[in-house]
């Protein structure tokens, strides 16, 4: 055995299933991960190295495989503060604040959320594909705020990417749209993908250019020119509720990318300091991929958007 290498032993607990699926409901990695190291000679069966994912092995053949440690991701971890809504050995969720990236990329290398949860989840993760890295399943845009959750381990973030590719993950969120829309509730359904016009702008396209997408709105009070819109996701697409909205001419209230400060708004976001589009990630609950148990969190209504909706009017939750 490696210096560096961990080995998990037993037995395969029932007949007839495929080896990758069968050693993934054991040892806690995902199949694809067992899948590569079975490429890699690290996995066993009855003693011999075993190669084919596809195996079927009889109740209670004897395995090992020999998981090599994580190599280091190449983020670097940073103390960034972080609003810890839950956490277990297998997962956190996050209330993510306006103007925080999640993912490192060009032009924010660092000072992101991958970068926080490096340093919060220190010795905690497993490694997601061989890499001790947070598992990142989903996102939300930089000036959105609101709830985020991320894998800790291989097994966890197959079972909840699962979920997502599904559309089984509930998510709900508070919108403040330009104008009220008419009816007051309603679906948009529509195709997303890149704008031919801008590149990095998202658009409603034909099927077969973009990603379907649908998104349930109803409006939950009437405001000054706006309205406080609360918006179910079916599914998850990149801007999906800003490009929905605005495609029913009711782009979020301070949205730079799909939607214009009206004259009546402008000074008051000018006054308030409001720099961001009025969007936050309010519910999210999915199936704890351990457990098996559903589990729901919610946010509540961030200071700032909470003041630009009283300054509108509203109640402001």
């Amino acid at each position: 055995m490696g210096a560096c290498e961990t080995i998990i032993e037993g037995v395969i607990p029932t007949g007839g299933l495929r080896l990758d699926r069968a050693l993934a409901d054991v040892s806690g990695l995902s199949r694809e991960r067992i899948k590569a190291l079975m490429d890699e000679g690290r996995v066993a069966l009855a003693g011999k190295t075993a190669a084919q994912a596809s195996l079927k092995p009889a109740e209670g053949t004897p395995f090992s495989i020999r998981v090599p440690e994580a190599t280091p991701a190449e983020a670097a971890a940073q103390d960034i503060p972080l609003s810890v809504v839950y956490e277990d050995a297998h997962l956190i969720v996050v209330d993510k604040p306006a103007g925080l990236v999640v993912h490192p990329a060009a032009g924010n290398p660092d000072g992101t959320l991958v970068n926080a949860l490096l340093h919060h989840c220190r010795g905690q993760l497993s490694g997601i594909g061989g890499v001790a890295r947070p598992g990142i399943v989903h996102r939300i845009d930089k000036d959105t705020s609101g709830l985020l959750v991320v894998a800790k381990t291989d097994a966890a973030h197959e079972g909840l990417a699962r979920q997502f590719a599904d559309h089984s993950i509930h998510r709900v969120y508070q919108a403040v749209t330009t104008g009220v829309p008419v009816p007051a509730a309603g679906t948009v359904r529509g195709a997303i993908g890149r704008s031919e016009r801008d590149r990095k702008k998202m658009a409603l396209v034909s099927e077969g250019r973009g990603k379907h997408a649908v998104t349930h709105y109803r409006t939950i009070e009437v405001l000054s020119g706006a309205a406080l819109v609360e918006c179910r996701l079916e599914t998850g697409r990149t801007h999906q509720v800003r490009v929905h909205l605005a495609s029913i001419g009711h782009a979020l209230v301070g949205d730079p990318v799909y939607g214009r400060t009206s004259s009546q708004h402008k000074p008051l976001l000018a006054r308030l300091g409001f720099r961001r589009q009025a969007l936050h990630a309010a519910e999210l609950g999915f199936i704890h991929p351990a457990s098996g148990d559903s589990v729901r969190f919610a946010s509540p209504t961030p200071v700032d958007l909470r003041t630009l909706i009283v300054e509108l009017g509203g109640h402001g939750g």
